[in-house]
């Protein structure tokens, strides 16, 4: 067995391999980690998201671009693959929330949604990626049959943003109750709540900090 002193040397290496984007690294560590019986929640939360939370940050500081995210992102997935199959129904319960991200129809660019959606991961919410170009109606019947706690739209051009306050009005057609949020390139905080938006997200750092700012409100009410 580690010690718990090794242990949290492995999860610094596991964090340090996200934060390297280093895909062969990070499924090592995961594996390393099942040999050696620890709990893999340990794993994600101390390691892989610990790593993650640098990366927006080194991105936030103008250190880490786009393609490094990316890259980022690709180290992370390598982990968790090794790791949630280990996850028991106990720990599957306690996930942070569900969300379904999207981008809406009429528009395929989907790099910030992908990268949102490894932030997401990586905090422990229950993600379900509708991918890109995706209909009203798609958003509505997925709505319907995942029952959400947040809905996440996103668009990179300000044609394709147009179509954001019809699905808002028909998801809220379906659940009055329900949180949705926006973001993407052209949004912003104004635009977001002309279009009935109840959050918006500037980059996909800020993204996970407000979906549990808008469960956090949910809760209150």
């Amino acid at each position: 067995m580690v010690d718990l002193k090794e242990n949290q040397t492995l999860y610094q290496q596991l964090s340090q391999a996200v934060i390297d984007y280093d895909e062969a690294l990070s499924e090592q560590l995961c594996k390393k980690v099942i040999d050696a019986g620890l709990d893999p929640v340990s794993a994600i939360k101390q390691g892989l998201t610990a790593g993650m939370a640098k990366v927006g940050e080194y991105y936030k500081a103008g250190r880490y671009f786009i393609p490094e995210l990316l890259l980022c992102s690709d180290a992370l997935y390598a982990g968790l693959d090794i790791l949630k199959p280990h996850l028991n129904a106990q720990n599957q319960s306690q996930q942070a929330g569900k969300i379904i991200i999207g981008v809406v129809e009429g528009d395929i660019h989907d790099i910030g949604k992908n990268l949102l959606k490894a932030m997401f991961i990586a905090s422990g919410w229950d993600v379900y990626d509708l991918g890109k170009d995706v209909s009203c109606q798609t958003f509505v019947e997925q709505t319907k049959a995942v029952q959400p706690d947040i809905v996440a739209l996103s668009a990179l051009m300000t044609t394709s943003m147009m179509v954001m306050p019809t699905v808002i009005e028909s998801i809220r057609d379906l659940n009055p109750d329900i949180k949705v949020m926006v973001g993407g390139a052209p949004m912003s905080q104004d635009v977001a709540r002309k279009f009935g938006a109840d959050g918006y997200a500037p980059d996909i750092v800020a993204g996970v900090n407000e979906a549990e700012r808008l469960m956090s409100s949910t809760v209150q009410e």
